[in-house]
């Protein structure tokens, strides 16, 4: 999606200067008098600005999506980890419980040796 998104940036950018440039030679070099002129130039700045209004609004649309999709992965990989790290929990307590375990069956013999590493 993203790809695509990229793809069209440049044809669209190019077809809007394209336009605003033709638009505004074709006026200036128009045999035209100057309040026809200036009235002319005025419609054609409204409508340059209502195309520039269009494409803010679809490229905020656009990153209102991208911005929900990686909202919604990021929850994602979110539960996922909180997932792996209560089995970690879970099998660190089984590991616990099994040395426990080990310790009680050896009868605390085991002796721990300052620096030595332990068992």
């Amino acid at each position: 999606m993203a790809q695509n998104e990229r793809d069209w940036s440049p044809l669209l950018t190019g077809l809007m200067v394209g336009s605003i440039l033709g638009a505004v030679v074709g006026i200036l070099f128009a045999p035209k008098p100057g309040k026809e002129l200036r009235a002319d130039i005025r419609a054609k700045g409204d409508e340059v600005l209502k195309d520039a209004q269009e494409i803010y609004d679809e490229a905020s649309k656009k990153a209102k999506t991208i911005i929900d999709e990686a909202k919604k992965r990021a929850d994602e990989l979110k539960k996922e980890a909180d997932r792996r790290m209560a089995e970690a929990r879970q099998k660190a307590k089984e590991v616990l419980s099994r040395c426990e375990k080990r310790e009680e069956g050896a009868g605390g013999s085991a002796t721990v040796i300052p620096g030595g590493g332990g068992v």
